[in-house]
């Protein structure tokens, strides 16, 4: 592998894990973010779940575009890749429903909701309008998943300490979340502008 492409491959996955966080910094994803975020391990099941998705609709969506450009029907992609995650999702949930019942009961209403996920989508659009080939575009969305992963396990670690801490009666819940995300925002963020070498 050439030094610029692997410079390449390392630069996007600093990117979608800190620098280009798709909840912390693109704000994508943050329904399961919230939803999903009140216990650790609930928090770490979405997001191996996620990343999953998130890896697997990358390729898949990458040779679809291909197909789609090939037919000069690039006009349907978001249509398309709905279909396509869409599909995976549901792989996912019987997969999940037959070997882990545990978190497959866990994560509820929120594993079908991997579907309208927005990051789940952002990354295969994000691909596409990047010009990403196929090995970047499933890097990317296998680092995009570790952030989405890396975000939520972290902010439902802190919602533990902070449910078991003495907040004012205004903070409690869900504005004190609301709160915590934002700090979190902030200090992903600290990481933009950043160059591998």
């Amino acid at each position: 592998m050439e030094g610029a492409y692997m410079q390449a491959l390392l630069g996007i996955l600093f990117s979608a894990v800190l620098s280009e966080n798709f909840i912390l910094v693109k704000f994508y994803g943050i329904c399961p973010f919230m939803g999903v975020s009140k216990k650790i391990d609930t928090a770490l099941g979405m997001g191996m779940a996620v990343t999953f998705v998130m890896a697997l609709a990358s390729a898949a969506c990458y040779g679809v575009n291909l197909v789609l450009e090939a037919l000069e029907l690039q006009y349907m992609q978001t249509v398309v890749f709905i279909l396509v995650i869409a599909s995976i999702v549901q792989v996912v949930e019987m997969f999940l429903k037959k070997s882990v019942p545990a978190l497959y009961k866990a994560l509820g209403v929120f594993l079908p909701l991997i579907t309208t996920n927005c990051a789940v989508l952002g990354v295969a659009l994000v691909n596409v309008q990047a010009g990403y080939d196929f090995l970047l575009s499933v890097v990317n969305g296998a680092a995009g998943g570790l952030g989405f992963t890396l975000a939520i396990v972290l902010f439902a670690s802190i919602r533990e300490r902070v449910d078991k801490s003495e907040c004012p009666q205004a903070f409690k819940g869900f504005p004190i979340a609301l709160i915590t995300a934002g700090l979190m925002a902030l200090a992903f963020m600290g990481f933009s502008g950043m160059k591998i070498f």
